[in-house]
């Protein structure tokens, strides 16, 4: 009840929240910059922005799998004019994390790269859930939807087993160390979410004559 005699935001409104909203998804740039800056980044620098980039990956994909679930509850249509600027920062630093790995720990090199997709199981699903992310980035524009029509949701549902993936890649990375409560707080989050967008789609269609 509260979410539908909520009133909905303004032009103004989300005006002003989409701007600050891109600047708070700036923040783990920002702070790399400044640790950067302060001969912080620990004793390992490449290390630690490999592994920071791919937690805000995480994050990012939790906000962006928010978005409609939040909607639902707020009451705010307006929220999913946030959702494909949140998907772009989950692309972003997915992106960051495995140029990270790329340069660093392969040197660009693409037998490198080969041997350690093909040896690790870790680094082959994480590049796999880059593959339906960088479709998704590719054509999040007006007019990718335009031309790809209803196979435009299709594509962009991946988002689904991309979330899968992110936390089975997390997984296995922290399996070495047996440490996971990271990888339990972020599957749960992702679980949560992942149910509370299907589950008013299963009562929609319980209703239905």
């Amino acid at each position: 009840m509260a979410a539908s005699q909520a009133r909905p935001w303004t032009a103004r409104q989300i005006g002003f929240f989409k701007p600050l909203l891109f600047i708070v998804c700036l923040y783990p740039v920002m702070r790399w910059l400044w640790l950067g800056f302060q001969g912080a980044l620990t004793a390992n620098p490449p290390e630690f922005l490999i592994r920071s980039s791919g937690i805000w990956a995480l994050v990012a994909l939790c906000l962006t799998l928010a978005v409609t679930p939040l909607r639902r509850c707020l009451g705010q249509p307006a929220l999913l004019r946030c959702r494909r600027m949140l998907g772009l920062f989950t692309f972003f630093y997915s992106a960051l994390h495995v140029l990270g790995w790329a340069y660093w720990e392969r040197g660009l090199s693409l037998s490198a790269m080969w041997d350690d997709i093909v040896q690790r199981p870790f680094i082959a699903i994480g590049v796999l859930a880059m593959v339906p992310m960088l479709a998704q980035a590719v054509t999040s524009t007006r007019g990718w939807m335009s031309r790809l029509g209803a196979r435009w949701h299709t594509l962009h549902r991946a988002i689904y087993p991309v979330a899968i993936l992110s936390v089975w890649h997390f997984w296995l990375i922290r399996a070495g160390k047996n440490d996971f409560a990271e990888v339990y707080a972020y599957g749960a989050v992702l679980g949560l979410l992942l149910l509370a967008r299907l589950v008013p789609l299963e009562g929609r269609r319980g209703n239905r004559p």
